[in-house]
């Protein structure tokens, strides 16, 4: 079982974490259907707080748990929204950074680059995020190379996509990478979804399964 964690805070985008909620799922459905492990994704909710969360437009979302510990997540997915408050929160950009540390992969959905951007972590890559939020994030983060012409750029234990529905795409690249292309296919079919594959990829996919097991991951 993979754990995959989903970062939430107010203002969030409502298709930045539920359309990669929607993939890994979907994914794990899909891949017990062809005989595999049911489980061989699970997504959890993480938050700071044990309470509701308001998204945008108003929806509000109660997470599966406070923010775990590290090593209890092999992929943290960041989604975007309103960040701003999020971004002057010492302790939420402090968990994103150890979290990282110990991940498989972290990944960012729209303006969720930000707060990877605060964290340290996209110094020197190659990142997008939505068309709108690419000259702030330029001018925000000197070191970071924002591209503008790909819904997903892989640079192995980083990995951005850009605004809103991008996120499915890159979250589909991600269950090829660790499921393989198979399963990715069969999942975007599930979904009757047209998936861009085309991104940008610096790191190579490896589409043999996944063998390692994930950290033991306990609900708050």
């Amino acid at each position: 079982m993979l754990a995959i964690g989903i970062l939430m805070f107010d203002d969030v985008e409502i298709l930045d974490f539920s359309g990669p909620y929607e993939v890994f799922s979907t994914a794990a459905r899909v891949h017990g259907r062809r005989g595999g492990d049911p489980a061989l994704f699970r997504c959890f909710l993480v938050s700071a707080e044990m309470k509701p969360v308001r998204a945008r437009g108003g929806m509000k979302v109660l997470p599966d748990c406070v923010l775990p510990p590290a090593a209890d997540l092999d992929l943290l997915i960041v989604p975007g929204g309103d960040v701003g408050m999020a971004m002057t929160d010492p302790v939420l950009i402090g968990w994103i950074r150890a979290q990282a540390a110990r991940c498989e992969i972290t990944a960012s959905v729209c303006t969720g680059a930000f707060l990877l951007g605060e964290a340290g972590l996209l110094d020197g890559l190659p990142v997008t995020t939505h068309w709108e939020d690419q000259d702030a994030l330029r001018q925000r983060f000197a070191h970071v190379q924002v591209r503008s012409d790909t819904p997903w750029i892989d640079c192995g234990k980083v990995v951005t996509s850009a605004g809103i529905s991008a996120g499915i795409d890159m979250s589909l690249h991600l269950v090829e990478r660790l499921a393989g292309r198979p399963l990715a296919l069969a999942t975007a079919r599930q979904m009757e979804y047209e998936w861009n594959s085309d991104g940008y990829c610096e790191h190579s996919v490896d589409e043999r399964p996944r063998r390692a097991a994930a950290g033991v991951f306990s609900v708050a």
